[in-house]
């Protein structure tokens, strides 16, 4: 992209910047001239005591109303407000325009962390009854975050960001990576996303084309999107919803791409919807569309909606909410297609050069341990303990049991006192998982303090239990992969 491609000009994103920084419009500076209730209460889009805070008519509190509070302000109080930036630049670039009797916000500027600007379409909900631009440029939203916490933070050469929208999700790689290239189909938002860029001193490459078309026959480190996953019948309304593709097709798609994508040991990673047809295996389903692209995946389902909630979602989140034909076709279409439900997840994949690549598709509904990219990044590390141990190799390593690890057990009393009849491991951190669990699988963990080799703690666990040692090994050797994979269990390093 060069300098036209912005909302404002070059020296215009500069004055816009010293705005900013002059009048204290960021993270902390909002928060610091609200108080803690006033800043909590606005992130409920309950903005009464954020206006109560800025009656004086000062810059910070008239950005405060105008970008934070969606309040129409006088002229010459925004005029001073942005100022070293022109006002007939801002109206130009359409940061703010006129309403009423005053100015008000044209997009959404937000401040983001301690010292960014994210720049973006103002959402729906604060323009009731307006309809959203076809070409919408989202702001910072819920699957904005999630993809966000999900993306594994570790440094690489180049990272691709594939429908980049606001740029949000560069501005993030921008932190860990050498270099950024950024697609989206839309003009409009490459525009926002070159400015948000620039306002925030970052320089991505920014290219225009449908998903990866544009950086075909190229190469990356780190790939991560959050694509227009939306499932329905392939129509196209709002690009940063809709694919044009039929069903979950975008996200097959996105697998399909991913090895001409990725760097020896690169990894990919992105939302995804995927329906749930009645007959099927949904997760057999999802798997299916990385058979043969030689990576590791991980697929991990967060959420699952019903088509009725599922569509009510997405018609009120661009504003189409009392729209009941539109809603009846979406739905028949549903009915058509025998999809009872429809999964949301993270996609992560690795290009790990094997020729026996993992692939685990699985429900993951409980809280994790933020960030979920470390999770991630550390679970993909655990792949590569088991792929280079067999059995033998796995049973000569000393393990340790996870710092924290909790059993649960559920007992019932009977004449002869309690019975157990449930023992439960819970891992208090991390992913969280719960495993029921048997004696002996009990016995192993609890015995597992590091010091001895686990081949010898299975010879006094077999002659405990009157088992021959070579049987309780050869028993032990899928537990341990599993324990290990889920981590339970952690091999201790010399």
């Amino acid at each position: 992209m060069d300098e036209h491609d912005m909302l404002l000009s070059p020296a215009g994103v500069d004055a816009l910047r010293t705005a900013l920084t002059r009048t204290g419009f960021t993270g902390h500076g909002i928060a610091e001239r609200l108080g803690a209730q006033a800043t909590a209460a606005v992130a409920r889009n309950d903005y009464r005591a954020a206006l109560r805070a800025t009656e004086d008519g000062d810059p910070l509190g008239t950005l405060i109303r105008v970008f934070i509070c969606d309040q129409t302000e006088p002229e010459a109080a925004v005029a001073a407000a942005l100022a070293p930036l022109a006002l007939e630049e801002a109206l130009a670039g359409g940061l703010v325009e006129r309403y009423g009797d005053g100015l008000r916000a044209g997009v959404d500027l937000e401040p983001y962390g301690d010292d960014w600007w994210v720049l973006a379409d103002v959402p729906a909900s604060a323009r009731p009854g307006h309809p959203l631009h076809a070409e919408h440029v989202l702001g910072i939203g819920g699957a904005t975050q999630t993809l966000i916490g999900a993306t594994v933070r570790r440094r690489v050469g180049s990272a691709l960001d594939l429908g980049t929208g606001s740029g949000v999700q560069a501005l993030h790689l921008a932190t860990h990576a050498d270099t950024v290239t950024a697609t989206d189909l839309s003009e409009r938002a490459l525009r926002f996303a070159a400015t948000t860029a620039a306002l925030n001193g970052q320089d991505w490459e920014l290219l225009r084309g449908d998903m990866v078309a544009p950086v075909a026959g190229r190469r990356f480190d780190l790939v991560v999107s959050n694509p227009p996953f939306v499932v329905g019948p392939g129509t196209t309304t709002h690009v940063y919803r809709d694919s044009g593709r039929v069903g979950d097709a975008i996200a097959a798609e996105l697998a399909a791409a991913a090895p001409g994508l990725l760097t020896e040991g690169g990894t990919m990673q992105y939302l995804a919807n995927w329906v749930h047809v009645a007959g099927e295996e949904w997760d057999e389903r999802v798997a299916g569309w990385f058979a043969g692209t030689g990576l590791d995946a991980w697929v991990i389902q967060r959420e699952v909606a019903d088509p009725m909630a599922y569509v009510d979602l997405w018609l009120t989140d661009v504003g189409q909410g009392a729209d009941p034909q539109r809603a009846a076709v979406w739905l028949d279409w549903f009915d058509a297609h025998k999809i009872e439900g429809v999964g949301f997840g993270i996609v992560s994949l690795r290009r790990g050069g094997h020729a026996d690549p993992v692939v685990r598709v699985e429900d993951l509904r409980q809280q994790v341990q933020p960030p979920l990219g470390d999770q991630i990044g550390a679970w993909f590390d655990r792949q590569d303990f088991l792929r280079v141990r067999d059995t033998e190799a796995l049973l000569a390593e000393r393990y340790r049991a996870a710092n924290g690890l909790q059993l649960r057990q559920e007992a019932t009393m009977g004449e002869e006192g309690w019975a157990v009849d449930r023992q439960v491991l819970a891992m208090p951190h991390g992913l969280r998982w719960t495993e029921e669990i048997d004696p002996l699988v009990l016995a192993l963990v609890g015995g597992a303090d590091g010091r001895l080799p686990l081949r010898d703690q299975l010879a006094l666990l077999a002659a405990a239990h009157d088992v021959e040692p070579a049987e309780m090994a050869e028993a032990a050797g899928p537990i341990v992969a599993h324990l290990v994979e889920r981590g339970f269990i952690e091999p201790v390093t010399a």
